[in-house]
């Protein structure tokens, strides 16, 4: 069923997306990114290089020319069409050659419904660069997407935008934006651990759900050695899957028994299997032997105990002189009187 006028632009699309959500439609392929036009859950994923992208909807009136995608990057520019399907889905697939040769960067993807004319009244001439309006004397210039003069990527995109919103032409659309950079695994900070501890590790990437990705860890002092001599492999290895992330990212993570390593440091190593990303960071294994930490004596406390002072030596008081007993003075003169009395006898 198709409505016409420029109110229905919202509703049409509102209706659509909650079928979208409801029915669960999805057509996923290992490794590939699936994309919900105006889904601001997922605006800004991160796509690396290599890996697919799907974009899903829901497009009612099966229109006869299908829908008209623009794809527009720096310096890059490329407008298709898409059929829709009996059930009124479609799908935009960009393949892993696609993908591959994008060059790093914010891309806008702007999907035209020709609503009720069945026609496209926005339009591209790859031979001039030009984006005209088919129904304004047979195609009036709106503006240079291309070519000497053009618009850069986000304007370009939003005077398309706006060239469709125009109150005289019929159609409609849906947006999104994602960008797109070289393969990336990154790993998360490693505290360092004793030997029996068993640990998760893990980072982020851009590449897409499902990819795989080679975790080796590996001992620093582990070298090739002649067969007599013994320099064990001392680590782990093992391939995990990326799994949803936020933020733009996915991530990845690897579970770590390290019961069986030496102490040494340690090298992770992350790389994609099917893309060129790689990631490493070092961490140390120490040994797992509980020490008694050295127990310091504990000092001796002297106190010495608080005494009443001193008591200070008193100051002898002045005293008057002493004065001689007269009894021996009286004893003298008595003798010397009897001495007298007995010669005058």
């Amino acid at each position: 069923m198709i409505r016409s006028g420029k109110n229905f632009r919202s509703s049409f699309w509102r209706i659509a997306f909650v079928l979208l959500v409801g029915t669960g439609f999805c057509i996923c392929a290992a490794g590939a990114v699936t994309l919900t036009p105006q889904n601001s859950q997922s605006s800004g994923t991160m796509i690396a290089n290599g890996d697919p992208v799907y974009i899903h909807g829901i497009a009612t009136g099966q229109p006869r020319n299908g829908l008209q995608v623009w794809l527009i990057g720096n310096n890059y520019l490329k407008v298709s069409t898409i059929s829709v399907d009996a059930d009124n889905t479609y799908t935009y697939e960009l393949t892993s050659a696609d993908t591959r040769n994008l060059a790093s960067g914010q891309y806008f993807v702007v999907i035209q419904h020709p609503m009720m004319n069945g026609q496209f009244d926005v339009i591209y001439d790859s031979a001039t660069g030009k984006v005209t309006n088919r129904l304004l004397g047979g195609g009036t210039t709106i503006f240079q997407m291309s070519g000497s003069g053009s618009l850069q990527s986000p304007a370009s995109a939003s005077a398309l935008v706006q060239a469709i919103s125009s109150q005289n032409i019929d159609d409609t659309f849906v947006t999104y934006s994602f960008f797109i950079s070289s393969p990336t695994a990154l790993i998360n900070p490693i505290d360092n651990h004793v030997v029996g501890d068993k640990f998760t590790i893990g980072g982020s990437t851009n590449l897409a759900v499902g990819d795989n990705l080679m975790v080796e860890i590996t001992a620093a002092s582990f070298k090739p050695t002649l067969k007599t001599q013994d320099n064990a492999f001392s680590g782990a290895a093992g391939m995990v899957q990326v799994v949803p992330g936020s933020g733009g990212y996915n991530r990845w993570s690897f579970n770590v028994d390290s019961s069986t390593f030496t102490p040494d440091e340690y090298i992770v190593t992350v790389k994609g299997i099917d893309a060129r990303a790689t990631g490493s960071t070092t961490f140390n294994v120490l040994p797992g032997t509980v020490t008694t930490p050295d127990i310091l004596p504990v000092p001796t406390v002297i106190t010495t105990p608080v005494t009443s002072a001193t008591p200070m030596t008193p100051v002898p008081t002045a005293t008057a002189p002493t004065q001689k007993s007269p009894l021996p003075i009286v004893i003298g003169i008595a003798a010397l009187m009897i001495v007298f009395a007995i010669r005058n006898r």
